[in-house]
C-alpha cells in the first residue's frame, strides 16, 4: 500500500478538487477502500496511510474555516488523531470516505472556534479581582474571628508583633511586660490561634503571621 508522502504546507494552500460523480478523484489510490476497512478493524498502518493521503486536503478546507495556518494544522492532529475511534461509523455505500472525512474535519474546525471564543480580557479582570476580594475578605473575617478567640493578652501580642511590627522588647516596654512573657506569650498565642484556624478550615491565613519570635 502506497501513497505520497506528505509535504510541508505552507498557509494559502487550498483543497485539491476531487473527481466528479460523488467519487474520490484521481490523486486518491485505488485502494484507499481497502485502507478504510482495515483501519475500521484497527490497523494504525491503515491510519498513517490515510493520513499521508488526506492530511493536506483536510488541512485546507479546516484552515477555510479557522483562518489561522497553526490552529489549522492542530485541527488537522486532532481530526485523524480521533479517527480511530469513529471510523467505524462510516459506510461505504451512504457517501464517499473523502466527503465523509471532510464531515468530521468540519465538525472539529466548529468546535475548535467554540473553544477559542474567549471572554473579553476586561471582563476577565474584573471576575478575577472580585473572586481574590472576596477570598481576602473570607480570610480576613476568619483571621478577626480566630483572633478574638484568644485571651486579651496573647491577642495583643500578635496584633502588636504581626501586624504592628513592633519587636518583643518593643512590646515588652509598650505593655509593661518582661521580654521572656513577650516570647511566652507570642509562642502560646500563635499555636492557639493556628488550631482555632485550622478548625475553621481556614489554615492556610495563618502564612500571614511569619514566624517571628
Amino acid at each position: 500500500m502506497a501513497c505520497a508522502t506528505v509535504v510541508g504546507r505552507q498557509p494559502d494552500e487550498r483543497i485539491a478538487r476531487r473527481g466528479e460523480g460523488g467519487q474520490d478523484g484521481p490523486r486518491a489510490p485505488r485502494n484507499v477502500a481497502q485502507a478504510v476497512k482495515r483501519a475500521q478493524l484497527g490497523d494504525r498502518q491503515a491510519l498513517a496511510f490515510l493520513y499521508a493521503c488526506y492530511a493536506d486536503d483536510i488541512y485546507g478546507y479546516v484552515r477555510s474555516i479557522v483562518h489561522d495556518h497553526h490552529e489549522a494544522e492542530d485541527v488537522t492532529q486532532q481530526v485523524f488523531a480521533k479517527l480511530i475511534g469513529v471510523i467505524g461509523s462510516y459506510k461505504e455505500r451512504e457517501v464517499p470516505f473523502f466527503a465523509w472525512i471532510l464531515r468530521v474535519a468540519r465538525n472539529a474546525a466548529i468546535d475548535h472556534i467554540r473553544k477559542r471564543r474567549l471572554v473579553p480580557v476586561e471582563e476577565v479582570r474584573a471576575v478575577a479581582a472580585t473572586a481574590t476580594e472576596q477570598r481576602v475578605s473570607r480570610r480576613v473575617d476568619d483571621l478577626k474571628d480566630a483572633l478574638a478567640t484568644l485571651p486579651h493578652a496573647q491577642r495583643e501580642v500578635l496584633v502588636l508583633r504581626h501586624f504592628a511590627g513592633l519587636s518583643p522588647s518593643e512590646i515588652a516596654t509598650r505593655t509593661g511586660r518582661s521580654e521572656g512573657s513577650i516570647h511566652g506569650l507570642h509562642h502560646r498565642g500563635r499555636r492557639a490561634l493556628s488550631a482555632e484556624l485550622i478548625s475553621r478550615d481556614a489554615a492556610p491565613a495563618t502564612r500571614r503571621l511569619p514566624c517571628r519570635a
